[in-house]
């Protein structure tokens, strides 16, 4: 059995419609004027397939936030039945502790997977991009391949033979390019530099979830201590897997990751888990700003009522006149 064919049999729907958001987006930059043929056509391209997956998938993302929390919530009642059966190495223990785990997760509506979600949604997608790419490059012949949809064989032959730069080409990786006679020291720079950038910014978007995004309680669990050993064995895994990427699915995989990490950073900020640093850092800005506030209200009040006081009219007292008689009388009086 071909597992290749199988596996493209699976994806040619999903290919299907990177086709035709790719050759939507590559039609509205040629018609704002850019080069067709030009990589940065074909690259912003790409960045607008990912602007409209990730975009697709924020209900999803929505979903993996509200199944965190529950999990939050269940951490106390996982570890009393890790504690109970701590040390228990029989198979009835093991299983005994699985079901109430998966009953816990059952009736709370979560389960641990659904944080990786977004990621395995993503997966697909990701490599029928490597799929079109990869099959986006010259036949034997010298010809180029026709896409499944609507990637023709003339727009087949512009993002093969689009270059980055005009100097590394879309379809190269950094084995491709170090097979080529002589080794194409350009593409291999540029192609390393972006998986750096690429591990990078993976490494901080899960530093700032386990740094920051973490109460007390999950920092106690055991399952704070695999992510934590994901945290750094992640980045390492796709710092070699990006060794056989095209350039162009790493421009997919680096802007998908910027978007993650911005994404993360608004949700920590605005949403942060309950007793968590990134929440407690919140309700002091919240504090704060109810302060300035209260200090502002008081302020434009004050100035409110001295506007409305009335002007106090400035009045002299009149003299009385004294007539000649009275004059008199007094004088009389001193003497």
């Amino acid at each position: 059995m071909d597992i290749y064919g199988f596996f493209n049999g699976l994806l040619l729907p999903i290919k299907w419609v990177i086709e035709a958001i790719l050759v939507g987006f590559h039609w509205l930059f040629t018609a704002l004027g850019m080069d067709p043929a030009a990589g940065l056509t074909w690259v912003l391209s790409i960045v607008g397939l990912v602007l409209v997956v990730r975009a697709a998938l924020i209900p999803v993302f929505v979903r993996q936030i509200r199944s965190q929390r529950k999990m939050l919530e269940v951490a106390p009642q996982l570890k009393k039945i890790q504690d109970k059966y701590r040390g228990k190495k029989d198979q009835y223990s093991r299983e005994a502790m699985q079901r109430e785990t998966m009953e816990l997760y059952r009736k709370a509506g979560t389960n641990p997977f659904s944080s990786c979600l977004p990621l395995l949604l993503q997966m697909p997608i990701f490599f029928s991009l490597f799929a079109v790419l990869n099959e986006a490059r010259p036949q034997p012949d010298g010809s180029f391949k026709a896409g499944v949809g609507f990637l023709t064989q003339e727009l087949s032959e512009q993002f093969g033979s689009s270059s980055l730069f005009g100097i590394a080409p879309l379809r190269h990786s950094i084995q491709s390019a170090m097979e080529a006679s002589p080794p194409e020291v350009v593409v291999i720079v540029i192609a390393a530099v972006m998986v750096v950038i690429m591990t990078a910014t993976q490494f901080i978007t899960q530093l700032q979830i386990m740094s920051k995004n973490q109460s007390p309680e999950m920092k106690a669990s055991p399952m704070y201590r695999q992510q934590r050993m994901l945290l750094y064995i992640l980045p390492l895994v796709f710092a070699f897997s990006g060794f056989a990427f095209p350039i162009g699915v790493m421009f997919y995989w680096l802007t998908s990751n910027v978007w993650t990490m911005v994404q993360q950073f608004i949700v920590i900020r605005n949403m942060p888990t309950p007793g968590s640093e990134a929440a407690l850092a919140r309700e002091a800005r919240l504090a704060k700003r109810s302060r300035r506030r209260m200090t502002e209200d008081a302020e434009a009040l004050a100035e409110a009522a001295e506007a409305e006081e009335p002007a106090k009219p400035v009045t002299t007292q009149r003299q009385q006149p004294v007539g000649k008689n009275r004059s008199k009388k007094s004088g009389s009086k001193k003497r």
